[in-house]
């Protein structure tokens, strides 16, 4: 049986090369913040422990998919440092495990990006209108019927309303919009959601562009430091017009081409996820070295 601590694969020390070192760090930082949500959330490590090491199993198996059962077991073992007990438990788990369903489509979200991006449903400003509840387009009936026919306009105001993004005027009969960002509040498990969705698919994009030899996925970052906390204030409505500006211009695209697919045939499979984000770090209390722009690519 193989011990994971006399394994050279997993002896963090076994190859002190740079390659390893900068492995290190970039899944420290990682893992920095996966153990504060879990602290925060009051998941214990032993729970996210036994989902590292399934996810070490998966990998492992993933990477040699034609390799034949009896060997199949050693081979795991081998590859992540995992004693041969635990990997043909977690093996065998795996096997037993329904496949993991895709997040169902969120009528809210789609909504709320129609009524940000159309033209019909925002001011000679471009902000979205506020709407009447019922009536000829732009309303709020309307703006609900384009996203689908299987809800009730109501249902759709409700679940706005209800994640606080969304405000019926009952004296005008209005519908508007609070919120500049779909952020469900005080929706902790949708939240979570989009951590899993948004962070998952950008760091599997980041991964996949390190370890091919091209660079499939878009992912790119601008960065600067020696900035005070009032330049990084400074900063902050330029982002968001930024973000706003890939909004209006991707969302009626997205939209056209998920029509334009399905009238051709069955739903299509492919699917694609744009983001922006920004990270903003207080400075130190003593002075700050000079500081730097750059581009990370």
């Amino acid at each position: 049986m193989t011990d994971p601590a006399s394994n050279p694969a997993a002896d963090p020390a076994a190859d002190p090369g740079p390659e390893s070192q900068a492995m290190q760090q970039a899944l420290g930082r990682l893992l920095a913040s996966v153990a504060r949500l879990a602290v925060a959330r009051g998941l214990p490590f032993a729970a996210v422990d036994e989902m590292l090491k399934q996810a070490f199993v998966d990998a492992a198996s993933a990477a040699h998919p034609a390799l034949a059962p009896h060997r199949r077991v050693s081979r795991i073992a081998t590859a992540t440092g995992i004693n041969r007990r635990e990997v043909t438990r977690l093996t065998q788990r795996a096997r037993g495990r329904a496949p993991v369903a895709g997040r169902p489509r969120s009528l809210a979200s789609e909504l709320f990006a129609h009524w940000r991006t159309q033209p019909p449903y925002r001011d000679e400003r471009g902000e979205p209108r506020r709407l009447p509840r019922h009536g000829p387009a732009p309303s709020f009936e309307t703006l609900a019927h384009q996203i689908t026919r299987d809800v009730h306009p109501r249902s759709l105001l409700e679940e706005l309303t209800r994640l606080g993004l969304a405000e019926l005027d009952a004296a005008s009969d209005t519908v508007g919009l609070v919120r500049d960002a779909y952020v469900p509040s005080g929706d902790r498990a949708r939240m979570l959601g989009f951590l899993g969705d948004n962070v998952g698919d950008h760091l599997q994009a980041a991964v996949e562009n390190v370890l091919g030899s091209d660079r499939t996925h878009f992912e790119q970052a601008v960065f600067a430091d020696g900035l005070t906390p009032e330049s990084i204030a400074a900063l902050r409505p330029l982002i968001a017009a930024q973000w706003q500006a890939l909004l209006a211009a991707l969302v009626p695209q997205l939209e056209a081409r998920v029509a334009a697919d399905a009238a051709h045939g069955p739903a299509a499979g492919g699917r694609v996820r744009v983001g922006l984000y920004s990270f903003r770090e207080s400075p130190p209390a003593a002075d700050a070295p000079p500081g730097a722009t750059g581009e990370d690519r």
